[in-house]
């Protein structure tokens, strides 16, 4: 297998490493080259992994093309919760008080790289924090009170490598890189309380209030107790022994790391901390389905040094999308050249990466439910009046804001529409999936594939009714069973 070591500036990167290619995190981005690679794994040794960042996208893009990326885009994210490391550490925080045990301040810093520190004693907790936060070059600071607990935690630059450790970071980088398998963190598997996430705020949420008390009512039916609660609960989640998120989910937003704290918890999941990431990030998306030769609107990724080649390639009018956009939140459409300069220049100071994609009209589109695998609705959403999409949220009135739905039977949808629907639910593992799919010339394309769909009561359940709800529910019992 293929190893490269993704930096910022090559220039700058001082260790000489045998059988290691190392390369930019802008030619890894953006030469084609890397995208056609079948086997790599990508050591992203980016000095920033914030969000929307190159570092950030170095990983994300490296797991939508099947690379193996350390670290992985959920190690990044779990690091920015300080909440969540503490969850993730308290399963060695024996190991903690024991290698501390001995420091007579009350502050302690530990420089993690590539899994290792200068100092022997702190071998096995250096081994620990990589073993489950898989991020090359890591500084954890501890404090003490009662006892030693974590203060902060964050991936360092190279650039931050005290002078004196370097020899010493030197041999661990030569030993870290010529293995041939590297840990990842194992995730505790799950075992019937069921906790029903819900933002009371939430703009656009995945399921109506009629949904909601259907989803009670059927679990009352199937012996599970069901309860709502809401994004300050999070302290209350391992009092539940499922999780099945209704409100919408963003990377940043209190959905992920009740995700994230229910996959660490062993609690069942609908939907997982993985599908979150890669669902709500279009850019992965649209390297993911370019990888498996799914058909898409003509589709680019968008950045500085490409923005003025886009429009040759899509034409006029195009659609923008910000690689986090939801429920067409920040999708727009340019209908001239300055409309898109404008567009463009407003979207890449939020992000290193943006969508572009041809603007592909149509009466609806398609919404096939994907859940663990299998088709179990489909709808056609119908734009909105007067309107380019689905959703118009500028409508003056509320009833405006969305368009009419029609709920039909599975075996009515046409096979090739199903066909793509389930191929494309497959890139983002086991879960439950809204895929879009406009139907243009007879050549289906799929335009969205939603990690959290919308269950309303009236609209997707209108054919099979209580079936629609029976089956999520049992799809969460089969998880913890």
């Amino acid at each position: 297998m293929n190893k490269y070591v993704v930096v910022n500036q090559v220039e700058k990167w001082n260790f000489s490493i045998e059988n290691i290619n190392v390369i930019s995190s802008q030619e890894y981005l953006t030469n084609p080259k890397y995208s056609l690679l079948k086997s790599a794994r990508i050591f992203n040794l980016c000095k920033d992994y914030s969000y929307q960042s190159k570092g950030y996208y170095v990983s994300l893009l490296a797991e939508a093309r099947g690379h193996l990326a350390i670290p992985t885009i959920k190690n990044i994210v779990d690091l920015k919760a300080l909440e969540l490391v503490r969850i993730v550490s308290e399963e060695f925080d024996d190991n903690i008080q024991n290698s501390l045990k001995n420091i007579k301040s009350r502050e302690f810093t530990l420089s993690v790289y590539f899994g290792q520190n200068v100092a022997q004693k702190y071998k096995e907790l250096s081994a620990l924090f990589y073993k489950h936060f898989q991020v090359p070059f890591l500084r954890v600071k501890f404090n003490h009170t009662t006892k030693w607990e974590i203060q902060s935690i964050r991936a360092i630059a190279e650039s931050e490598i005290p002078a004196d450790h370097f020899e010493s970071v030197h041999e661990f980088a030569n030993q870290y890189f010529s293995k041939k398998r590297y840990d990842t963190p194992k995730l505790i598997k799950s075992d019937f309380d069921l906790a029903i996430l819900v933002n009371p705020n939430d703009p656009a949420p995945p399921s109506n209030a009629k949904a909601l008390k259907k989803f009670i009512e059927i679990a009352e039916k199937m012996n599970i107790y069901a309860e709502i609660i809401e994004p300050k609960d999070l302290s209350r989640l391992n009092s539940f022994d499922a999780l099945f998120i209704r409100q919408s989910t963003e990377v940043n937003n209190e959905a992920y790391a009740f995700a994230r704290k229910a996959q660490q918890d062993g609690i069942a999941i609908i939907d997982y901390p993985d599908a979150i990431l890669k669902c709500c990030n279009k850019v992965y998306m649209a390297e993911a389905l370019n990888n498996a030769n799914i058909a898409t609107p003509k589709t680019i990724i968008v950045h500085k040094d490409n923005r003025d080649e886009v429009l040759a390639k899509t034409g006029l009018p195009c659609v923008l999308k910000a690689p986090d956009s939801t429920f067409s939140f920040g999708v727009k459409k340019a209908k001239t050249i300055a409309e898109y300069n404008e567009l463009v220049t407003n979207m890449l100071k939020e992000s290193d990466l943006i969508i572009a994609q041809e603007f592909c009209p149509s009466d609806y589109d398609w919404r096939i439910g994907i859940l663990d695998d299998e088709p179990f609705y489909a709808c056609k959403y119908y734009m909105a009046k007067g309107h380019w999409q689905i959703y118009n949220w500028d409508a003056k009135k509320k009833d405006d804001q969305d368009g009419n739905a029609d709920c039909l039977p599975i075996d009515k949808v046409p096979k090739k529409v199903l066909k793509m629907a389930l191929k494309s639910a497959r890139l983002m593992g086991k879960g439950l999936y809204g895929i879009d799919i406009k139907v243009v010339d007879d050549v289906p394309m799929v335009i969205e594939i939603n990690d959290n769909p919308n269950i309303d009561f009236g609209v997707e359940d209108a054919f099979y009714g209580d079936r629609i709800y029976t089956q999520i529910l049992m799809a969460l019992k089969n998880r913890l069973d």
